[in-house]
This record gives C-alpha cells, sequence and structure tokens, in this order.
C-alpha cells in the first residue's frame, strides 16, 4: 500500500514540526501539538519506505517505514494531559509573554496578524 499524496505531504508537515521541536529542552518544551495524530494515523498501516532525510528528523534508522514514523509521533502524544496554545510551537510561552502578543479580541486586526506571520489559518 503506497501513501497517498496529501497524506505525505500532512506527514512530512508534522515530521518538520517534530525536527524542530524535540531539541528544545524537555521543561522549556511545548506539549506535542495534538495535530500530529491525523498524519500518523492516515500512514500507521504502510510499510512504504520514508525518505531519508524524515528518518533522520525522526531518528530512526534510514530506509524505516512511515509505519515506524508514525509510532514515533504518536509516542510523544500517547499519556500527555494538556494541549499547547496557539504559538508555543516548539517552545512553551511565558504567561505574560502570551498575553502580550495576543491583543484581545476587541482590538483584533487580522490584516496585521498575517502580515506578522501570526496569522492561525496559515497551513505552512
Amino acid at each position: 500500500m503506497t501513501v497517498h499524496p496529501a497524506a505525505k505531504l500532512q506527514f512530512e508537515r508534522a515530521v518538520r514540526e517534530f525536527f524542530r521541536w524535540r531539541p528544545v529542552p524537555e521543561s522549556e518544551r511545548s506539549p506535542a501539538p495534538a495535530w500530529w495524530w491525523h498524519p500518523a494515523f492516515q500512514v500507521l498501516n504502510t510499510q512504504e519506505e520514508m525518505d531519508p532525510q524524515w528518518c533522520y528528523r525522526l531518528e530512526l534508522p534510514f530506509s524505516s517505514t512511515h509505519a515506524a514514523g508514525a509510532a514515533v509521533l504518536m509516542a510523544q502524544l500517547a499519556g500527555q494531559t494538556s494541549m499547547l496554545q496557539a504559538d508555543e510551537l516548539p517552545k512553551k510561552m511565558e504567561r505574560a509573554e502570551a498575553e502580550e502578543n495576543w491583543p484581545v479580541s476587541s482590538d483584533l486586526d487580522f490584516s496585521r496578524l498575517r502580515r506578522e506571520g501570526r496569522f492561525i489559518a496559515r497551513l505552512l
């Protein structure tokens, strides 16, 4: 069974995020993002080999399968009891910093947020 191109794209995004998230010291690291579940489940039963760069980023041997990569992502999510906030990947934000960066709803200027790269609806 081969991986659908759309599932591959989503899985690649999760792998890139994992690669940025993993080196952050555990005390400063945000919880693993819940959106990793979907790409992991999409490739969980496929035995197709991953791209060597993805294997490296997931700290797996070269020629590992997508299923092995999915297991790495899912292991980070298992037992997790809290979710990260919008701008917390890969590091947790201090409460004061979070309040400073996100204006109250009456002050929201979505065009400004989009220009500054903080618009949540961005895909990548």
